[in-house]
């Protein structure tokens, strides 16, 4: 979390740069969106040499991502962001669990300037995000040893509108696959459990365009 955060706070730093319109190559963008979906996910459970169970529970989530790119060439972006996802996950027998994670993964997005005045965009945009964590327990009946897993990928259009301060207001319709793998070893006996979700999402934004210190011009 912290080096992310850094990363924000030298851009903001940087020396003035050049003033043109906000997606020129050398600009800086800076913001966050926050999203929602739900969807279907696939379960299978796995322990020793044969399958346990699959299951198709339904997951609600909200998604924060905050973020930061550079303009490689006029129009186009690529960045690195930071993926908060809070899920509620429900089975078949309506019973409830809420989990949240955390992944880091570079964005790629290219916009289409559709007003004289650069006023308005449509952007397409694909990003990756991964994360892992492990966690010890002791239990009444052994150590407890979890590893988990996380991968997603996202795709899709959206339309952003940019206003005299160069502060852009965007929505974000998006094709998301994610899987995780969830590892356990509990008295010498491993278990794992991999969850495989398809969804689309839609999100909306804010986001800041800087030339430098300064905003840049639309």
């Amino acid at each position: 979390m912290r080096p992310f955060i850094m990363c924000w706070i030298g851009a903001m730093l940087l020396a003035i740069g050049l003033s043109a319109q906000v997606t020129e190559g050398g600009n800086f963008v800076l913001g966050s969106t926050v999203g929602f979906s739900s969807a279907n996910s696939k379960v299978t459970q796995t322990a020793g040499t044969g399958t346990v169970k699959e299951e198709n529970p339904f997951a609600t989530q909200v998604v924060l991502a905050p973020s930061i790119g550079y303009f490689l060439l006029d129009n186009l972006a690529l960045g690195i962001r930071m993926d908060y996802t809070f899920s509620d996950v429900r089975d078949q027998n309506n019973n409830s669990a809420e989990n949240s994670n955390v992944l880091f993964g570079p964005f790629l997005r290219y916009y289409v300037p559709m007003t004289k005045s650069n006023d308005l965009y449509l952007f397409g945009e694909a990003g990756f995000g991964f994360g892992n964590s492990r966690d010890v327990k002791e239990l009444t009946t052994g150590t407890q040893r979890i590893n988990t897993n996380l991968f997603a990928f996202g795709v899709g259009p959206g339309i952003t509108v940019i206003a005299s301060n160069a502060v852009g207001l965007e929505a974000v319709v998006k094709y998301n696959f994610a899987r995780s793998e969830f590892d356990t070893q509990i008295g010498g006996i491993n278990a794992n459990t991999t969850t495989r979700t398809n969804q689309v999402s839609i999100s909306l934004g804010l986001q800041f365009y800087f030339a430098g210190l300064r905003a840049a011009n639309r």
